[in-house]
């Protein structure tokens, strides 16, 4: 997944939480071991992986996730909170043994790192007014004009698809041009969308159809880890009993663990 879309400017401000977790090997790797799983995430990337503000405790979509695997596999989640920038860093110092974080495993990624299977599926979609019924093909945008920030991978998008693009500074401001009709769209993450559709309650936008291809998201370990096919097989116990919809409906409204139909 493109992370950029929803960071969150304050990743720095914990950057000093990870040091608890320095000093050699996180010690949690062993196959068939007993003893505490040690995740890397950042704590300030929400719905993914941030701090309840009523509580201060540590929560999220991928934190759940964390915890359910955890649970699957008969051991305990613990979680060492980093910068975005560090975290793989911190994955190869061994201060943890699993990263948490909405990882896309790229071909890059791949050759350094093992990772799990998806747990995430996300894509690209097209967001109207909800009185809007113009668009319910990538071939309806041609022509229309897109809120976009200007430098991001969804404006690219828009463009191709033959979209006018009205420069924006991001999904915010995008949402509030639309809503007053100075734009007719504006191209986003599916998952950016559905968390701001639901924390917000509004229903003066919707999605209008998909564009591009999906985008996954796993969970990460070095490259001789043992961990990653426990992973895979906690994962596909977590999909067929529903753990993993709940999770996805709780954070976004609906299923994001697998492909949309």
């Amino acid at each position: 997944m493109i992370r950029k879309k929803l960071m969150v400017a304050a990743a720095v401000a914990v950057a000093g939480l990870s040091l608890a977790a320095c000093g050699g090997s996180s010690g949690g790797e062993a196959a068939g071991g007993s003893g505490p799983l040690k995740f890397g995430t950042e704590g300030t990337y929400a719905p993914f992986t941030f701090h309840d503000k009523a509580t201060n405790k540590l929560t999220g979509y991928d934190v759940e996730v964390a915890e359910a695997v955890a649970q699957k596999l008969g051991r305990k989640a613990e979680f060492s909170e980093n910068t975005f920038d560090a975290i793989f860093a911190g994955l190869e110092a061994k201060r943890y043994d699993i990263v948490a974080n909405q990882i896309t495993p790229t071909p890059e990624r791949q050759a350094k790192y093992a990772f799990s299977q998806p747990y995430t599926v996300s894509t690209g979609v097209v967001v109207t007014r909800s009185d809007d019924t113009s668009v319910t093909t990538v071939a309806d945008v041609k022509g229309k004009k897109s809120a976009q920030s200007a430098t991001s991978n969804f404006a690219g998008q828009a463009k191709e698809a033959g979209a006018k693009i009205e420069a924006v500074e991001g999904f915010s401001q995008a949402v509030t041009l639309l809503k007053q009709k100075r734009v007719d769209i504006t191209i986003n993450d599916n998952l950016a969308v559905l968390d701001y559709l639901k924390s917000s309650g509004d229903t003066g936008v919707k999605i209008a159809t998909k564009i591009g291809e999906p985008s996954t998201s796993a969970f990460a370990f070095r490259k001789d880890s043992p961990l990653a096919a426990q992973f895979d097989q906690a994962l596909k116990d977590l999909t067929a009993d529903g753990t993993l919809t709940k999770i996805s409906q709780k954070y976004f409204g609906e299923d994001v663990s697998k492909p949309a139909n």
